[in-house]
């Protein structure tokens, strides 16, 4: 049986869903998904999350399709690269926020809400977003990592060190797992109303009302943006869709409602929500059809279409270089003075073929042999006289020049006689000096 899977991709652990059931309208439980959540040790979050949807994807046969949650742009770009770097490209990405209405909308949990707040407090920040339900077009988002619950869970620490109960710890590996402790101490004060845990350093104790004292502030302050955000969006709102772990701290819905004055849905397991709504998004990628070449006749396609692709990059190269080689050796003849000299040769030998000659004869054993083909009668008058005359033959050429203090020897080409240039010749007799 096929199956889908969605992920999210926070600061501290990676989540991972498969709905498991579903009736034929299309609600969904909440508890109808396989959960799994793994934690952020030393690796990137993205790299963590591509290992482990390629482990699944080969563990678990029946997956279809994949969807990834994104929080930003810069976000969706590494969780790509890290795709790439696994070699994985059945997947899609899908927003955090419209993961996590997705979810909302399949559960019924926003059912008659047309404009929302989506409040998502995780561990590494807090994100308010104004969300038309309909449409799902974000009308205003903000995000900041002065809230978080990594800062709440150091709330705690100080608050234990500074009670005389907990020496500080002597090194970082001390200081991690006591935030740890911290943290489990916050998500037990979720349910219960005190907790004891022994650590190296000491007893981390906290009642729940000590704790919603110690993070008031912070909550408030959260509120305070959430407020401002939907200010700043210029649209009215009917609810507040609170996702995120420290979403579970009942202080939070509590104190939303009091600043807000609108209903706050806090969904069951409210860290998982985007996972699950993800999973809900997730569609099969298909691969883009590639279009088959068109069958041709070798006898009539011309030689280098039949070539090699590389193969007509190096021929074409070649004849590039070829192209510039003669045009260097072109530019080399004209500044040693040659231009000149072929040019009035040319000049009698078309307009008067049987004008005589005034250069010296050529030197060159290599004379390039052209060969005319007889004239048609279709040809006009002017390109039959414009073809060059045939070439005298020579019955003995004349012996090099010797090399003197004028001739250039270039390897490949015979001897070069630079001509002396004569001194300049003023039309009118200096002016006399002063």
């Amino acid at each position: 049986m096929s199956s889908v899977l969605g992920v999210s991709v926070g600061a501290g652990a990676v989540r991972m869903a498969r709905p498991h059931t579903a009736n034929p309208h299309g609600h969904v439980e909440a508890h109808s998904f396989d959960l799994q959540t793994i934690p952020v040790a030393e690796q990137t979050v993205e790299e963590l999350a591509a290992e482990a949807i390629g482990v699944t994807l080969e563990t678990t046969p029946g997956i279809t399709a994949t969807a990834i949650a994104y929080r930003s742009e810069q976000h969706a770009r590494a969780v790509r690269a890290a795709m790439a770097r696994q070699q994985l490209t059945n997947y899609e990405l899908v927003p955090e926020v419209v993961a996590a209405l997705e979810f909302a909308q399949s559960t019924g949990d926003i059912r008659g809400i047309s404009s929302l707040v989506v409040y998502d407090l995780g561990s590494s920040g807090l994100t308010v977003s104004v969300v038309d339900t309909q449409s799902r077009e974000v009308r205003h988002s903000e995000r900041t990592s002065d809230i978080s619950g990594d800062y709440l869970d150091s709330l705690i620490r100080e608050q234990q060190i500074a009670s005389g109960r907990i020496a500080h710890p002597p090194d970082a590996a001390g200081l991690a797992a006591l935030d740890g402790l911290c943290r489990e101490a916050k998500e037990q004060l979720s349910t219960n109303t005190a907790v004891a845990l022994p650590s190296e350093q000491g007893l981390v104790l906290l009642a729940q009302e000590n704790f919603e004292s110690l993070i008031m502030l912070a909550i408030e302050s959260s509120a305070r943006m959430a407020r401002d955000v939907i200010t700043r969006s210029d649209r009215p709102v009917h609810g507040v869709l609170a996702i995120g772990g420290c979403a579970r701290i009942p202080l939070v819905a509590r104190v939303l409602e009091r600043w807000m004055g609108v209903p706050v849905i806090v969904p069951e397991s409210p860290e998982t929500v985007v996972a699950r709504g993800a999973a809900l998004l997730a569609r099969p990628v298909l691969p883009e059809p590639v279009a088959a070449p068109a069958t041709l006749d070798p006898e009539l396609s011309p030689a280098w279409l039949s070539a090699p692709p590389k193969r007509r990059k190096r021929e074409i190269s070649g004849a590039v270089l070829t192209v510039s080689a003669l045009a260097v050796v072109a530019a080399i003849g004209l500044g040693l003075g040659y231009g000149p000299q072929v040019l009035q040769r040319d000049s009698h030998s078309e307009g008067s073929p049987s004008a005589p000659t005034t250069t010296s004869p050529r030197t060159t054993n290599l004379a390039p042999q052209i060969a005319v083909a007889p004239a048609t009668p279709t040809e006009s008058a002017a390109e039959s006289v414009a073809a060059p005359p045939p070439r005298r033959q020579t019955t003995t050429d004349p012996p090099p020049p010797a090399p003197g203090p004028n001739t250039i020897v270039v390897p490949g080409l015979p001897p070069i006689v630079v001509p002396t240039i004569p001194p300049e010749v003023f039309p009118f007799p200096p002016p006399p000096p002063r």
